[in-house]
């Protein structure tokens, strides 16, 4: 039996930057829970299939954020001692004899991720990157700090966020990858667009396609609904580039047009187009992430909010969707084998039998993509490791079923349709009101402030007399970094979402400050004045808890 189609999944690995930021409940702890939880399981995962002799890669995007951190040696370090804490929380539980059992087994896990992470001589992003080399798994490069590409106000902000998490990526993995996470999921096609807010003049924006492409970005990926919204520009024929309207696109259902189990070349332009987006499968994306029907709900599983204590070990179990915490049964981790063949096999045997069903329909070789946040897996849903490999190794026995990493099913089955896309997320309502809400309105005027002053600073530093211009570039490379991490989606997400209120507003107006006090250097630097002692100190500190070691470059906010 041939292949009916691939499979692709897609784990998006992101993490905003904690370092310095306080431990818990919201800073480091954060990074850490992610890669126990998370990273070093993953890696687990890849040695398992390849000692099965299966090759089942997957895509992986390592946001350029999270891999500063994961390469930083104040990571490693923290790292280390926040593990020995936990495997001492677990000695400590085993002297209850009602946890003594669960309390053991906690500590035979953390021993072996602490002896998993000594193997990798702590560089979690560098054994990634070496499994990628050999095709075991493919990464993904993405904007610098996660920021939501749509609601920049120039499209400058927009190259400079991508250069610098191409950067970030290149120097930390070995190698460029072709591949992008789009934050959010969050894409705007070329034409007019108007700011939200501060300006209210229109003005021609380029397509946040256009601006991968001059990166050399070959593929992304998007919520299905954007495919549903999809425009057709033509068709790619032995290589050729043939102009199709919509009324004959329509007349033509067989070559899959606006359907999620076909990449599409993306055109903002009206000609030939390299760039393709992959849309998420929304059936098969359910079956995890649904609170309603999704596997991690099952009452096996491990329940996430119940700990042993403010900030222990957590020894319940899932019990039932609508069960208070108080009412959790204790976690029997001997039945939660049978859970994830379960579930791996009905997984499965969906993606199977959809794929199947397209190919008997159309004729034609569907890509089933099914992308989630990799924190859902090991961390949000501990079991999730094991469900993915038990997913893969099932459909690598599969002969319907080609188990593909993106990159490999992007030029083994080059797409032949370019479309239109609209502007959407995979957010809330398919649009950008999580990120953009009436009652924080001065998040994105700061935000916009922010960028027309580095704008400026950028244009009237690099006219400069040289003595002023080296001193200034040097405060505003400093000014760049907290630029970027300004603009992370991250701090008008969890607002929005009430998960950490207090702390979205805490890192925005602490980044603002950083800004503004960086460009007040480059003020100075530009006078011919000294920069106060005390903003320098200021400075100092900033240095420390930012501390990035890929070196960012004003020259890449190109106009």
């Amino acid at each position: 039996m041939h292949p009916q189609g691939s499979f692709v999944l897609v784990l998006h690995g992101h993490m905003p930057w904690v370092l310095g930021h306080g431990r818990w409940p919201h800073g480091e702890q954060w990074l850490y829970e992610a890669a126990l939880g998370v990273y070093l399981p993953l890696l687990n995962l890849v040695d398992e299939l390849d000692a099965a002799g299966a090759r089942a890669p997957f895509t992986l995007g390592l946001v350029p954020v999270l891999v500063e951190q994961l390469r930083s040696p104040r990571f490693v370090t923290g790292f280390r001692s926040w593990l020995d804490e936990r495997l001492a929380l677990a000695r400590r539980d085993a002297a209850d004899p009602d946890l003594r059992a669960l309390a053991h087994h906690w500590e035979e896990h953390l021993l072996s991720m602490r002896q998993r992470f000594a193997g990798i001589d702590g560089d979690i992003v560098g054994a990634f990157a070496e499994h990628a080399r050999v095709g075991r798994v493919e990464l993904l490069t993405s904007l610098a700090t996660h920021a939501y590409a749509p609601l920049l106000l120039h499209d400058a902000s927009i190259r400079g966020q991508l250069a610098a998490g191409l950067a970030i990526s290149e120097q930390h993995l070995g190698f460029r990858p072709g591949g992008l996470w789009l934050p959010e999921c969050a894409f705007r096609p070329a034409g007019p667009w108007t700011p939200p807010v501060l300006h209210h003049d229109q003005r021609l924006r380029a397509g946040v396609d256009q601006l991968l492409a001059e990166q050399g970005i070959t593929h992304f990926f998007v919520d299905a609904h954007l495919f549903a919204g999809a425009r057709s520009e033509g068709v790619v024929e032995d290589g050729q580039f043939r102009k199709v309207d919509w009324e004959e696109a329509t007349r033509d259902p067989g070559r899959g047009w606006r359907d999620v189990l076909e990449p599409h070349r993306v055109g903002t332009d009206g000609g030939m187009s390299e760039v393709v987006a992959f849309a998420r499968h929304p059936r098969v994306s359910e079956q995890v992430w649904s609170g309603q029907v999704g596997y991690p709900g099952d009452p096996r599983y491990l329940e996430f909010h119940k700990k042993h204590g403010d900030n222990g070990l957590r020894y319940w179990r899932v019990t039932g969707r609508d069960v208070d915490l108080g009412a959790k049964q204790r976690y029997d981790p001997a039945a939660v084998a049978g859970a994830c063949y379960e579930h791996a096999q009905h997984f499965a045997h969906t993606v199977s039998g959809i794929l199947s069903d397209y190919r008997r329909r159309t004729g034609r070789d569907g890509c089933l993509v099914a992308p989630f946040d990799a924190e859902l897996f090991g961390h949000w849903w501990h079991e999730g490791p094991r469900f993915l490999r038990d997913v893969l190794l099932t459909l690598h026995a599969d002969p319907a079923v080609r188990v593909q990493s993106a990159f490999e099913r992007r030029f083994s089955h080059p797409p032949d349709k370019v479309a239109w896309l609209p502007e959407g997320s995979w957010g809330e309502g398919g649009d950008h009101r999580v990120w953009f809400r009436d009652e924080y309105r001065w998040v994105w005027e700061t935000a916009y402030r922010a960028e027309d002053r580095f704008l400026g600073l950028r244009w009237r530093v690099s006219r400069a007399p040289a003595r002023r211009r080296r001193r200034a570039e040097r405060w505003l490379r400093r000014a760049a970094r907290e630029l970027l991490l300004l603009q992370s989606s991250d701090w008008p997400f969890v607002i929005t979402t009430g998960g950490a209120v207090d702390y979205g507003w805490q890192r925005i107006c602490g980044h603002q400050e950083g800004y503004d006090r960086c460009c007040m250097a480059v003020e100075d630097a530009l006078a011919g004045r000294p920069t106060d002692p005390l903003l320098a100190a200021w400075l100092r500190v900033q240095e420390r808890q930012h501390a990035w070691q890929t070196e960012v470059d004003p020259g890449w906010w190109r106009e």
